[in-house]
């Protein structure tokens, strides 16, 4: 179903039922659990009624939950100061903290502490598993006396009379893939509210749209896929709390920056993955089969023997740091966490400037609502909120590393952000910026070196949709394609005698595919194994893909990712 033919579908169909709340919130993450929690501990402390709504695409609270993940209690602890005896999963503290080159298949040099930015160095942090500490802060808003309602995707801003945003609706379900109407159809809700927090994460559905509808971003905005897996190993390779970040081979080897993570997580787990910055040129590039090549390094196969895959998956990370914030504020919403882009680049962590984010959202509706507002308003103070915070205070002191990276590469931009943090402290008299967006980069194929790939073993290394299976990703396939060509012809047109349509490749779930046919190759979509990463929303040269959110409770199913 096209776009145009997808608008005309939703106005075919019945008016949905609505319901009144002070605040919804879009996205079950770190940003908007935190938000909700705060907003109910305000109510609490001041007697005050206020209801609020957290609605999730996903099947649980978690599901779509993925991260490194290594975490900075900081945040937490300002929104729980006594989470651990809480029960919040915080059960893994950094022992080993070790940053490698790999500056080959087979060779690897440490990195000195010494010469590592404090920024960077982990210990007082956390290895954690980000779906848990989800699940963890949905029980504390659920006790708190907040509603969450998962399985039911946020599909469309609302707006009033005079433009401001007035709430969300959620997704119709029971729609069949030729849009006619199922036995099982369910109209989407409207849920109306006095403000919004947008929460989705990076590169938001809603989010997108608001961008747009607001002009919200000024400077372009940058983001790298990362893929990672679960790995239950051997108790005698298992090293409670080691951490250890890598950079260089293989992306070196393929002309991109990025890096590698492998951190020994509870219960005898090992987490590890791969981050691929999507600025790269080459059209030939599979952030997938790199993570597969990533694995085979001697540092990192060697906590792998004798081990067993259990989970995989992979999400876009917002990665342009201050430079590339939008503006945080329209008429009745406000955008937190990742939505927004508060990743640190310098700590390689953004849950928790997700979670301070979401409680300075928190804060500023509730200022505004004791106050009398009755909702709609543009809530200036959250951005003098975000401005006075410490989230601020990072991301200016890490403002200049990622603009390095791209212009540098990454091992003349690691020598540079030494001399950024350690010398000069992240207060060098200059600021980088970066303007060309990431789907602008690629050279044309036949500029481009093929890249040989080693086929997968089964054992420790994987093909795409044995890597799928495991991230237990499931969509209803009689409904609507979820990912939507602005422009059918493109694919076949223009990327591929171009680029060799490299969808097929940065996709790491095989959800793109050219097929050869007698009347010449089409274009397919399989859009039953999509992870929701957002990378071709992202990485398309065309922009021709637009990433929209299927039948609420689709997609994958990540356990403790």
């Amino acid at each position: 179903m096209s776009i145009t033919e997808a608008s005309h579908f939703r106005e075919s169909l019945p008016p949905r039922e609505s319901m009144e709340v002070d605040v919804v919130i879009v996205g079950g993450g770190p940003a908007g659990l935190a938000a909700a929690c705060r907003l109910r501990q305000l109510a609490a402390q001041w007697q005050s009624e206020l209801s609020v709504v957290v609605v999730e695409k996903g099947a649980e609270i978690g599901a779509h939950i993925l991260s490194g993940a290594v975490m900075d209690p900081r945040a937490l602890l300002e929104l729980f100061p006594d989470a651990k005896n809480q029960g919040a999963p915080l059960d893994t503290p950094v022992t080993d903290d070790d940053l490698y080159y790999f500056y080959s298949a087979q060779g690897a040099v440490k990195i000195p502490s010494m010469l590592v930015p404090k920024a960077t160095h982990n210990h007082g942090n956390y290895v954690i598993s980000l779906g848990n500490m989800c699940r963890w802060l949905g029980q504390q808003a659920e006790s708190l006396g907040v509603d969450i309602f998962p399985g039911f995707a946020a599909s469309e801003v609302l707006y009033g009379e005079l433009g401001q945003v007035v709430g969300v609706a959620t997704g119709d379900m029971g729609i069949g893939s030729q849009g006619q109407v199922k036995d099982s159809f369910a109209r989407g809700m409207e849920l109306r509210a006095k403000y919004t927090i947008f929460a989705e994460g990076c590169r938001g559905h809603l989010g997108k749209q608001l961008f747009k509808q607001f002009k919200l971003q000024s400077s372009a905005q940058h983001y790298a896929i990362g893929l990672k897996e679960l790995w239950d190993v051997k108790p005698e390779l298992h090293v409670p709390g080691k951490v250890v970040h890598g950079f260089g081979w293989p992306l070196n080897s393929s002309h991109c920056s990025g890096g590698g993570f492998l951190y020994h997580a509870a219960n005898q787990q090992v987490v590890l993955g791969l981050i691929v910055d999507l600025n790269y040129q080459n059209p030939y590039v599979s952030p997938f089969d790199e993570l597969q090549r990533f694995k085979t390094h001697p540092l990192i196969k060697q906590f792998l023997q004798g081990g067993k895959r259990v989970s995989y998956g992979a999400r876009a990370i917002n990665k342009g740091g201050l430079q590339s914030i939008p503006k945080l504020t329209f008429p009745g919403g406000l955008l937190a966490g990742c939505e927004a882009g508060f990743m640190n680049y310098a700590k390689i962590k953004g849950s928790h400037t997700a979670i301070k984010t979401g409680m300075l959202a928190a804060e500023s509706i509730f200022t505004a609502l004791q106050a009398g507002d009755t909702g709609g308003s543009e809530l200036s103070s959250y951005t003098q909120k975000f401005r006075d915070s410490w989230v601020y205070d990072e991301l200016w002191h890490a403002r200049n590393i990622a603009p390095a990276m791209h212009k540098c590469g990454m091992l003349v931009g690691s020598a540079y952000t030494f001399i950024d943090q350690t010398i000069f402290k992240g207060q060098a008299p200059w600021t980088f910026s970066d303007t060309l967006p990431d789907h602008q980069t690629l050279k044309p194929a036949k500029l481009s070196a093929p890249i040989d790939y080693p086929k997968a073993d089964g054992v420790l290394t994987f093909n795409k949709l044995d890597s799928v299976f495991v991230s237990n990703t499931n969509h209803e396939e009689d409904q609507p394609c979820h990912l939507q060509l602005k422009d059918v012809s493109i694919p076949i047109s223009q990327n591929l005698p171009i680029y060799d349509e490299p969808a097929q490749r940065y996709c790491p779930a095989g959800v793109y595919e050219i097929i050869q046919e007698t009347t010449g190759p089409r274009f397919q979509i399989n859009a039953q194994n999509c992870v929701h990463c957002k990378t071709c929303d992202i990485k398309d040269p065309a922009q021709n893909i637009n990433w929209v959110v299927p039948e609420g409770g689709g997609g994958p199913r990540y356990p403790n990712m």
